[in-house]
């Protein structure tokens, strides 16, 4: 059975559907069909505004000629502006009163926009947990089902710590006496291992991004192994062309820092800023206005199928790929800790497990033992383990 795959694309600053499939003419001539559908030479597939209706009108038409549709990628996604909740008509005035006024005490705290979206987020599940209860009668109980039933289920230990925080600071503020805070622990935080490309593999992925903006965003991103929310954040008054340096405004833990700003990246500045003309910020959207990390998100993922990448790649495994690279170039890991922002050694000592600069030195058993039956073996130069050891 023909398949088709539909995609969530950013193509002119608009969210489109990508619509891809193995050349078929029946299959050609029923998607240029539909209403709304057009060809796109940058992306090589067929696209159409991406919008409820035209998803519904895509399903239909596509499922009742029989051909197979894949829409997971649609499934898991939400326009930037869907992202965000609000409280809305389910919520008493006095509710809605307690969520803003929240939201004041996080500021007032001095959190970033991010951590007070985030915490918001979670207190606003928990408010629609509790119903018509008041919120000083919230027991102990009431918060292990509620992170139980909303929070364990995402399966994420970051998401579980990110929630416990935000109930601690709920509960600075609205005083419950029957819970007490010590008591209540986050999950250990997890140690895995950062996904890293190589540096051909971030080469090649550049090569693959044709949109000329995409292709300044990821090489900036790569080049001064800044955060997603960094970039966005990043003003052309902040890059220092002469000194070759970026300065960093504000980072995470309300820091600033300057990173070096990539000699062959200079071309690819020029270029992006001569034809996109942007006026404050160093990537802007249509007219102006504010760019967003999942629009990154999406169009890395396009250039990582153009790569013919397989792993599993976010805009933070480009910072992760800086910092590892940066050790396998012999820089200091003191150096690296600097570069990157990071408050704790600690958290800069994870790219050594992840760096192949030491790896490479130690031999595996395996080869050790094959090269050992080489030398005792003279007479056999074709010592090899595809057939029984012979070549």
């Amino acid at each position: 059975m023909k398949k088709i795959y539909l995609t969530p694309l950013l193509h002119k600053d608009e969210w489109q559907i990508a619509i891809r499939f193995r050349f078929d003419q029946a299959l050609k001539d029923l998607i240029t069909s539909i209403e709304g559908v057009k060809w796109s030479a940058t992306h090589n597939c067929y696209i159409t505004t991406l919008n409820r209706a035209n998803k519904q009108l895509l399903y239909s038409k596509i499922r009742v000629s029989g051909f197979y549709i894949d829409y997971t990628a649609l499934q898991h996604f939400r326009l930037p502006q869907e992202q965000e909740e609000k409280p809305g008509a389910r919520f008493s005035r006095e509710q809605k009163k307690m969520l803003h006024e929240y939201v004041a005490y996080l500021r007032g705290q001095r959190l970033s926009e991010s951590s007070v979206r985030t915490y918001y987020n979670f207190i606003l599940k928990l408010v629609d947990f509790l119903g018509d209860r008041n919120v000083t009668d919230l027991s102990h109980r009431d918060l292990e089902l509620f992170i139980e039933q909303r929070i364990a289920a995402e399966n994420y230990a970051s998401t579980h710590r990110q929630c416990i925080s935000a109930i601690k600071h709920f509960l600075e503020l609205y005083d419950c006496g029957k819970i007490d805070t010590a008591a209540i622990k986050r999950p250990k935080k997890s140690r895995y291992l950062p996904t890293v490309l190589s540096k051909e593999e971030v080469i090649s992925l550049l090569r693959a991004t044709r949109n000329l903006k995409h292709r300044a965003i990821l090489a900036m991103i790569y080049s001064g192994g800044l955060r997603v929310g960094e970039l966005l954040d990043l003003k052309l008054q902040h890059i220092d062309v002469l000194r070759r340096q970026i300065i960093i405004k504000n980072a995470k833990g309300r820091k600033d820092r300057a990173v070096v700003l990539a000699e062959s990246m200079l071309p690819l500045l020029k270029n992006y800023l001569s034809t996109y003309s942007p006026k404050v910020y160093f990537t802007e959207g249509q007219a102006g206005g504010s760019y967003s990390a999942q629009s990154i998100r999406a169009f890395l993922q396009d250039s990582c199928r153009r790569a013919g990448i397989t792993k599993k790649v976010t805009p933070h495994t480009l910072r992760h790929s800086y910092a590892t690279h940066m050790l396998e170039n012999g820089i200091d890991l003191r150096y690296i800790q600097e570069l990157l922002g990071h408050s704790k050694p600690e958290t800069t000592m994870i790219y050594t497990h992840v760096s192949r600069k030491d790896i490479l030195k130690i031999e595996s058993p395996l080869d050790v033992t094959v090269k050992e039956m080489l030398n005792s073996d003279k007479n056999n130069d074709n010592l090899l383990l595809s057939r029984h050891f012979k070549g």
